[in-house]
């Protein structure tokens, strides 16, 4: 089996100093993000997203109690009720960096599925914050002998403290962390959404 390349452990080494914080601010609380300089390519993309206010009014379009929050499509600002949303981007991809696991409160990019994107391309705009649930060692155990890679014993640990959705490990870049405002994604993970998994009422973004 081929070790999962973030190690929990390790991380710090590669990334602590070097990584960009922001506030993401909501109706429902701020939170702070911590993103990851182990993955340049989606930092930096996001660092001229951010500059550029690409994200501002922007709205959480997905959300899935127990799983996700997901937004920055350009699509759903001013978007009418109940208008398809998930669809839209800046018009480029980000190339895959895929390594870090996908605890609760980690962000990571979207991307459209292997049947288009066999290179697991990350969306240039779009990003996903993980709610998740309650991980135990049996399912991490699935998903190694699945998956072919080996969680270390401090992911193994983090994943049975704070949760998650290791399902989604291998798949996506995860390339940064809620590091406060871990309640803001319960709160906005609870909203009641529509047969699309949009809220129903709008949730906006700022990102700064």
């Amino acid at each position: 089996m081929r070790i999962l390349l973030f190690l929990f452990a390790f991380s710090c080494l590669m990334s602590c100093g070097s990584d960009d914080t922001y506030t993401l601010e909501t109706e429902y609380g701020n939170m702070t993000l911590r993103i990851f300089n182990s993955t340049p390519k989606h930092k930096d993309n996001f660092k001229k997203m951010v500059k550029m206010r690409y994200y501002d009014d922007l709205l959480f379009h997905r959300v899935m109690k127990g799983f996700m929050i997901q937004g920055g499509d350009p699509q759903s600002k001013n978007a009418a009720p109940q208008e398809p949303l998930g669809s839209g981007g800046p018009g480029y991809t980000v190339p895959a960096e895929i390594a870090i696991p996908h605890f609760k409160g980690m962000i990571a990019a979207a991307r459209q599925g292997d049947e288009v994107n066999p290179n697991k391309e990350s969306s240039g705009s779009q990003f996903y914050i993980v709610h998740g649930s309650p991980v135990t060692d049996q399912e991490l155990d699935v998903m190694e002998k699945s998956k072919g890679f080996k969680y270390s014993a401090a992911q193994r640990e983090k994943y049975k403290r704070l949760g998650g959705a290791p399902m989604l490990d291998g798949e996506y870049t995860v390339f940064g962390e809620v590091t406060s405002g871990l309640d803001v994604i319960d709160k906005i993970a609870t909203v009641q959404t529509d047969e699309r998994d949009r809220p129903i009422k709008d949730i906006k973004m700022k990102i700064k």
